[in-house]
């Protein structure tokens, strides 16, 4: 019994492990209103790398942080025979409040984010309450068909191609009969369109890019105790920083400011998902 354990253990870590062939990329271009306060819209850049039997979503900025501390990594060897490990001075490395990880497969969507020091997961299952309806629209000379779906407290109306047939999209959104051309919340919130694809011919021979440690050893939760992690891990460091400024008034002062500006901020966040 321990050998068979041991056995699918290994084989699980070997599946995990494996570089799927590159058979897509396309990249999103999301426009969000996250603050009722204004309507204003954030703009962000993401990627859909699409492989055999699974897709990877994820900022575009992100993985470009990857890549610029992956290639500015020095390794160190110090004199007691030990290693340190750090990056070089001038390097600057891109910043974004989207560091998570969404892989999409035929059976579920699984979504990777890190508290603190810990990388987390949890799955859910392919949107399967689409309905299909019979419109169609050109976008960006791609032909599309019409689709919509109440997803997570908002209502979608997605438009998707069964000439690219893949069935993902942005974020969570997979399981139509086509990859997902352009997707909007019906209060105009938010928008994903895309806005650049690589032909297949230019894939051959390429596999995911995505780096093993977004998804690799994660440990599986829940939507709503990822989300307390997260909190907590925020809470800590705010108590950190609160316990170096003890001794100076004026830190303390900016600090109280902080958190109640936060806390302000909260009663106008727009989140995507207004529902676990």
């Amino acid at each position: 019994m321990q050998l068979l354990i041991l056995l699918n253990s290994i084989l699980y870590y070997a599946q995990s492990n494996k570089q799927d062939s590159l058979e897509g990329v396309f990249t999103y271009q999301l426009r969000a209103k996250f603050d009722k306060r204004t309507d204003n819209r954030y703009k962000e850049l993401f990627t859909l790398q699409v492989g055999e039997k699974r897709a990877f979503f994820a900022s575009t900025v992100s993985l470009k942080g990857d890549s610029v501390m992956e290639n500015s990594r020095v390794t160190t060897k110090n004199y007691d025979g030990s290693i340190t490990l750090s990056y070089k001075e001038e390097v600057v490395i891109p910043k974004t409040n989207f560091n998570f990880t969404i892989i999409q497969s035929y059976e579920n969507v699984q979504y990777f984010d890190s508290a603190f020091m810990s990388l987390l997961t949890y799955k859910e299952p392919v949107i399967k309450n689409w309905k299909l309806v019979n419109e169609t629209k050109i976008i960006n000379t791609i032909n599309c068909k019409k689709a919509e779906v109440t997803f997570k407290g908002r209502n979608w109306i997605a438009w998707y191609s069964p000439e690219i047939p893949f069935p993902y999209g942005p974020m969570k959104f997979s399981g139509l009969p086509g990859l997902i051309i352009k997707i909007t919340d019906d209060k105009g919130d938010f928008d994903f369109e895309l806005v650049k694809s690589v032909p297949n011919s230019k894939l051959k021979g390429q596999l995911i890019s995505i780096k093993k440690s977004r998804y690799v050893g994660a440990v599986e939760t829940t939507q709503a105790k990822m989300k307390q992690a997260q909190r907590d891990a925020d809470a800590n460091a705010a108590a950190v920083l609160a316990s170096y400024g003890t001794t100076i008034i004026k830190g303390q002062e900016m600090l109280r400011q902080r958190e109640k500006q936060k806390e302000e901020n909260k009663k106008y966040v727009n989140p995507l998902e207004l529902t676990n």
